[in-house]
């Protein structure tokens, strides 16, 4: 079975085994989940309240966005878990002679840029979430605004977690191009989905007073 299809005992027996997946690359998808669903759960409770009369389209626009990251960022769970095993049968690989070193440094490297796949992807669809509570703040009644709170310090944890997962995969890969190009994209994603977090949280606060 998938572990993002077993119980929640069973994913936490998981990952506090000795057993290589989950890990951090999957915890990070299944918090990422998580807030974007209570972006769905909020958007829901909203939508069609005397004090958002005419924003039912924006509401329903984030319930299809964020049910759709949500799924995605599921999916990740196993893709993570599936992409991390050539990267562990390649660390086992013989390295008695210089041919075989040189073999399984060419193949560590191509299973370090797909372990890094998931992780990629991770931060972009956490990054969507992340927008998409930017919007809802707004459009949210204050008997569940806290829940928008809830959501983007679990999008926060989940963004960090995420691109934790993608530098210590490109601190390996030496293909500097591709590096660059990653480094670039994720970090400016984390910086301003960490600082939008923070806006939206204090937002919540105050409103909660």
């Amino acid at each position: 079975m998938k572990l993002s299809q077993v119980n929640c005992h069973v994913f936490a027996e998981k990952l506090a085994s000795k057993e290589p997946v989950p890990g951090g690359g999957g915890v990070a998808a299944l918090v990422g989940s998580l807030g974007a669903a209570l972006a769905t759960m909020v958007a829901n409770y909203s939508i069609g309240k005397k004090a958002f009369l005419g924003m039912e389209a924006k509401h329903q626009e984030i319930i299809d966005k964020s049910n759709d990251l949500r799924i995605k960022l599921l999916s990740l769970i196993d893709e993570d878990a599936e992409n991390f095993e050539p990267l562990s049968k390649a660390y086992g690989l013989p390295t008695s002679t210089d041919e075989e070193k040189a073999e399984k440094e060419k193949v560590l490297q191509a299973a370090l840029k797909v372990a890094a796949e998931g992780p990629i992807k991770m931060v972009g669809y956490i990054y969507e979430a992340i927008k998409l509570q930017e919007e809802l703040v707004d459009l949210s009644t204050k008997i569940i605004i806290s829940d928008v709170g809830c959501g983007v310090q679990m999008l926060k944890a989940a963004l960090y977690s995420a691109n934790l997962n993608v530098v210590v995969n490109m601190n390996l890969i030496k293909d500097e191009a591709y590096v660059a190009e990653v480094s670039g994209k994720t970090s400016k994603m984390v910086a301003d989905g960490a600082s939008i977090c923070d806006a939206v949280f204090e937002k919540v606060v105050k409103v909660l007073g």
